[in-house]
């Protein structure tokens, strides 16, 4: 029990100073005590043979190294040293780059497989497994997209993934479990004799409706258990196992994010989830609890800091990993981010679940594309064929949208289906109105292609998914040498969020504790890798 009283003094000789305040919210590895004297607080590393007395103090700061940063349980599942992870950013935004960076940093990264070909992912799968070693060598995944448009591609990379032994996905924008994704998470189940449930395969859901958290935090439906049973995917004895496992080892949070997003507010959106997986947790007993972490909006010390104080077991970013230059992004892209503000961001029409009228966060700044996306959108509301649309405004989309006869762009749009779903195009021959979404998916999907590819003559239709998060990041590192792109590296990033992050908290203890801390002392200026070195 910490006392009120004042400090003694060890030796009325001690020539030993209190530290400063900078240096106790810097030195983050360390403990301090905390004396009033005068109502002026004074400071002391603590188990040091100095000027107080530790009988006889009035608070501590304690350290707040970054490895201890968010839940202990997420970092040991994983193998990771910190509670950070880079989310998946499709057509390989999220790259081999900034996953291996990532793993060998001792954090997440996930490789953004949604919108690649499976030849591509395994191509990538490839790559990262002859980098950082096979299976749990070092930490990686890939992501796993819902295609509620193909489902025969989602069926695909999930054979892909089993054959490759892919053993971590973060499954995103799932509307509902899927029985591709249940035989994922299933393949494999076995029991030790000890009666430990050992699952091979481990999944991190992105969520932001209750709903899908649930399906998730609980065990998988019994019916789509069934159908791989009768399909001889599983035994009944392991589906039997699988009614005690939950179908994600971790739920994700996703706040307003770039990219699929329902815009929810962080602040209310992690707690509802944690207090879910908390009645889930009492309802299921799993030998471990469902971790939650939380995603959209982190790219700053104090965001992420406010998520490990609302007792986030990890933080995901993304928006700010690709303005990083291992992105599988262009330079264009960058340069575009970088310049980016908070008030930046639009909805838009989203390629993958465009007819249902989803839609993503993209970059206003600086481009048409959301603009040109919801014209296309209404027009497919509003006819039910191409030959419908009105002859000045299907010119007009040929001239300043596609820049293409809209049937060469049918001929391009049934070559790339040919190669990777050819019942997209014989749907389409039977139906006009699937034909128009079709075609109009070709320019939501291009235009994400060509600014992937900095494609210059193309910059005003570039699809550039991007959250809030993007411009705080930039007003935070105005002035440093993180304001220009080439100098934004993921792992460069990730310590500084995390070490500024640890300063907040240390900064909260203090304000609890009644010490005033404000101003300057508050002012996390980004240093290089080899600076925060001394700190990790």
């Amino acid at each position: 029990m910490l006392s009120s009283s004042r400090f003694a003094e060890t030796s009325p000789a001690s020539s030993r100073q209190p530290a400063p305040l900078t240096e106790v919210l810097r030195e983050i590895k360390k403990s301090y005590w905390l004396r009033f004297r005068n109502g002026q607080p004074e400071f002391e590393e603590a188990g040091t043979n100095g000027r107080f007395d530790a009988s006889a103090v009035d608070g501590m700061v304690t350290a707040c190294p970054l490895d201890r940063l968010g839940d202990a349980t997420f970092r040991q599942r994983h193998g990771l040293r910190y509670a950070y992870v880079a989310g998946a950013m499709a057509n390989g935004i999220g790259s081999v780059e900034i996953v291996e960076a990532m793993g060998r940093a001792g954090m997440l990264g996930f490789f953004g497989a949604a919108g690649l070909s499976p030849d591509a992912v395994d191509a990538a799968i490839h790559s990262l497994q002859s980098r950082l070693g096979r299976e749990d060598s070092q930490p990686m995944g890939f992501n796993l997209i819902h295609s509620p448009n193909e489902p025969e591609l989602e069926n695909a990379i999930v054979d892909l993934y089993l054959r490759r032994h892919v053993r971590l996905v973060e499954a995103s924008a799932f509307l509902d479990l899927t029985l591709p994704i249940v035989r994922y998470r299933v393949h494999g189940i076995s029991r030790e004799p000890s009666g430990r449930m050992v699952v091979p395969n481990r999944i991190i859901a992105k969520v932001s409706r209750v709903e899908v958290a649930t399906k998730f935090m609980s065990p998988p439906p019994q019916a789509l258990l069934q159908e791989l049973v009768r399909r001889g995917e599983i035994s009944p004895q392991q589906a039997e196992w699988a009614g005690q496992i939950p179908m994600a080892d971790d739920v994700t949070a996703e706040a307003d994010s770039a990219g699929h997003t329902d815009n929810r507010p962080a602040i209310a959106l992690l707690p509802t989830i944690i207090a879910l997986r908390d009645r889930l947790q009492e309802r299921f007993c799993y030998p471990e609890p469902v971790g939650v972490g939380l995603a959209g909006g982190i790219s700053t010390p104090a965001s992420a800091a406010a998520a490990f104080a609302m007792g986030a077991a990890y933080v995901v970013t993304g928006s700010v990993n690709q303005a990083c230059v291992e992105s599988g992004s262009s330079d264009l892209v960058r340069q575009m981010l970088a310049e980016a503000e908070q008030a930046d961001c639009i909805m838009a029409p989203a390629a993958d679940m465009f007819e249902m009228g989803v839609k993503l966060q993209v970059l206003k700044r600086g481009t048409m594309f959301a603009m040109r996306a919801q014209k296309l959108y209404e027009l497919y509301r509003k006819y039910d064929a191409l030959e419908e649309i009105p002859a000045a405004e299907r010119a007009s989309l040929e001239k300043t949208v596609f820049r293409l006869p809209l049937d060469e762009v049918w001929h391009q749009t049934c070559d790339f289906f040919r190669q990777r779903d050819p019942k997209q195009i014989e749907r389409a021959r039977r139906d006009a109105k699937h034909k128009m979404a079709l075609v109009f998916r070709w320019y939501l999907g291009q235009s994400s292609r060509w600014a992937n590819s900095g494609e210059s003559s193309r910059r005003i239709d570039f699809q550039i998914w991007c959250g809030p998060a993007m411009g705080a990041f930039n007003e935070w590192v105005k002035g440093s040498f993180l304001e220009q792109p080439a100098n934004r590296q993921v792992v460069t990033v990730a310590l500084n969020i995390l070490y500024g992050a640890s300063v907040l908290l240390r900064a909260n203890q203090l304000r609890c504790q009644g010490v005033p801390v404000a101003g300057n002392f508050l002012k996390i200026v980004p240093q290089s890798k080899a600076d925060l070195e001394q700190y990790l």
